[in-house]
């Protein structure tokens, strides 16, 4: 098995609030997710990211307050998952309920070091 981590692109959810209806709806369709692919072992970890941060940058390695956008999106969070290979970790990943709230995903293979 490969492992991989899904980097979760989306929106700043603080620019455009989603009604207390759609953050529930969400959250259970996140839930239905891990039920399914928690108990197979595939699913290895993860996290949701604050929005507090630091960037540092540049050959002096200056330190900048705040976190990584690209207008208003940023990475919200990430998962570790193992799969056979690329193809089925898409799969994975293609279940995930980001576009609901037009996020996308990164899916990239874990590099082997040492």
């Amino acid at each position: 098995m490969t492992k991989y981590i899904i980097l979760v692109r989306e929106p700043d959810g603080r620019a455009d609030r989603p009604t207390e209806e759609q953050q529930s709806t969400h959250r259970a369709n996140w839930n239905k997710w891990f039920e399914k692919h928690g108990p197979t072992g595939n699913f290895l970890g993860g996290s949701a990211l604050s929005l507090n941060g630091k960037i540092i940058k540049g050959p002096d390695a200056e330190v900048i307050d705040g976190i990584h956008k690209v207008g208003a999106e940023i990475v919200g969070g990430y998962l570790l998952i193992q799969a056979e290979n690329m193809d089925k970790a898409v799969e994975m990943a293609r279940e995930i309920p980001v576009f609901e709230v037009d996020g996308y995903l990164e899916v990239r293979e874990l590099q082997v070091t040492g």
